[in-house]
């Protein structure tokens, strides 16, 4: 077999995964007592499993996660009200293909920010694009958006994503114009894509936060109903670990 022109092929076709998995086969002692189905098999795999790699990297990249966050490494012994079979529900992003709104509350520190990045992790592992915003800088980046020019393809990027993470709603009453861009984005989302909410406040709060009745009506309307509700208890599991502790990013 004529090998360097075939590898030099392959890549010119970008099949780096079935090159490199051909030039490592040259190394396996009795390769050849394989049949060239089985031997086309496992360049075939290879290939598979770096184009879903190269994916899920470009998937992540692009989520701008806060957190490397992950279902698996969450903490379902606490008390603070995480129903694992909830969670694992979730995490099969059925709710996300479905379009629907997860709501995530509970006091500081009890570990709403990183479920909701690992549940967002999971969405990009099944191939799904997410994208993570703290709710503050979100606004703020609509408002720059507007001034220069941008807005409609900003508004247009947000509303391909299969999830958006909204982290921290809540934390300052909106402005008038915070409020209408709000409501845009969710506007937008309804019924087409999925969206994830993160508040310190009890759902009970939510409406006050808006400032305008008839906005903030709009705004739970699009939120609230048949939402997936997850309420987190207790005080702040940071407290009970030390700084040093790798794991402590599962509470945050």
């Amino acid at each position: 077999m004529l090998l360097e022109p075939t590898l030099h092929r392959l890549r010119e076709l970008q099949l780096t995964g079935m090159a490199a998995a051909l030039e490592e086969q040259q190394g396996v002692p009795d390769i050849q007592s394989l049949s060239f189905e089985d031997r086309l098999a496992l360049l075939v795999e290879r290939e598979a499993t770096v184009r879903e790699d190269r994916r899920l990297t470009r998937l992540l990249r692009q989520a701008r996660l806060r957190l490397p966050a992950s279902v698996e490494e969450l903490d379902f012994r606490s008390a603070r009200g995480l129903d694992r079979s909830v969670v694992l529900r979730l995490a099969g992003c059925g709710w996300i293909r479905r379009h629907e709104v997860v709501l995530i509350s509970g006091a500081t520190g009890t570990g709403k920010t990183f479920l909701a990045c690992a549940l967002a992790q999971a969405a990009c592992r099944r191939g799904l694009s997410s994208r993570y915003f703290r709710l503050s800088r979100l606004l703020e980046e609509l408002a720059l958006a507007r001034g220069d020019g941008s807005y409609p393809k900003f508004m247009d990027r947000l509303q391909k994503t299969a999830l958006l993470v909204l982290d921290d709603y809540g934390l300052a009453p909106l402005n008038q114009s915070e409020r209408r861009d709000l409501l845009e984005v969710l506007e937008d989302r309804t019924g087409r894509r999925a969206t994830l909410v993160t508040s310190q406040l009890p759902l009970d709060h939510w409406h006050e936060v808006v400032g305008d009745a008839t906005l903030a009506d709009a705004i739970l309307d699009r939120l609230i109903h048949h939402a997936h509700r997850i309420t987190l208890k207790g005080g702040s599991m940071r407290k009970k670990k030390p700084k040093t502790n790798s794991s402590d990013v599962a509470t945050a």
